[in-house]
């Protein structure tokens, strides 16, 4: 079976040291490198058309919604459609 393929970003894969990178790029780090299989998700974020203060909206609310089941920001699309708001 194939494996999908890992983005290639350096919030990603290391090339840039963690403490260089902006906040939001070091949020989306540490979700991707705590919880692997959400990095479509945190990827979905990080790719939409958001300027940089909706994008750290989009992924805080996505972020927090981990830790709280049945919230609609689990859904990338939900947050960043709210972080639009």
């Amino acid at each position: 079976m194939a494996t999908k393929k890992q983005p290639a970003t350096r919030w990603f894969d290391g090339s840039t040291p963690i403490d260089e990178l902006p906040p939001t790029e070091q949020l989306a780090h540490a979700l991707v490198s705590q919880y692997g299989d959400l990095a479509p998700s945190v990827d979905r974020v990080m790719e939409a058309d958001l300027d940089d203060d909706q994008r750290g909206r989009a992924l805080q609310a996505f972020s927090d919604s981990l830790d709280r089941p049945g919230d609609p920001n689990r859904d990338p699309r939900v947050a960043i459609a709210n972080a639009l708001k």
